[in-house]
């Protein structure tokens, strides 16, 4: 029985670790392809999707000069299993972001596509146990998440 239970502990810790680096992969590409194409003209590409809503044009750019920088530091945590914690809260918060604007702008497909996104996040901060293989487990010798700081 002890087999059973230890089988599948490694299971989902190894579950956990590739739903944690297929995400942070995603959101990491997400902001660094942003970066590398220019902030600036990301920035740029959002104004006329937001030019029918009642957000400030100089609020949309500014957002989309930062989204980008947050988006990497946001998946290059998360796949790394770096102060997790933090990491998920983060993605979940620019998630809220973007879900108020795509709901300014009545794009419903795109907030379906966020809630998804959304619902990984909090399986992955719910089950922050499971956080075996990670800087955080790492950081704590091995012994699985840590159960103190912003991790």
């Amino acid at each position: 029985m002890a087999d059973l239970v230890d089988s599948t502990t490694v299971d989902r810790r190894l579950a956990y670790a590739l739903l944690r680096v297929i995400l942070g992969i995603n959101i990491a590409l997400h902001g660094i392809t942003r970066i590398a194409m220019g902030t600036d003209a990301f920035a740029h590409t959002l104004m006329p999707m937001f030019a029918k809503t009642p957000l400030p044009g100089w609020s949309v750019y500014a957002f989309g000069l930062c989204l980008p920088w947050a988006e990497a530091i946001t998946g290059l945590l998360v796949l790394a299993g770096a102060a997790s914690r933090f990491a998920y809260v983060l993605g979940m918060l620019q998630l809220a972001a973007l879900m108020f604007g795509v709901g300014l702008r009545q794009d419903w497909p795109t907030a379906s596509l966020q809630l998804t996104y959304a619902l990984i996040y909090f399986v992955l901060l719910a089950g922050r146990s499971y956080n075996r293989y990670s800087v955080d487990a790492w950081l704590a010798g091995g012994k699985g998440r840590q159960t103190s700081g912003v991790s």
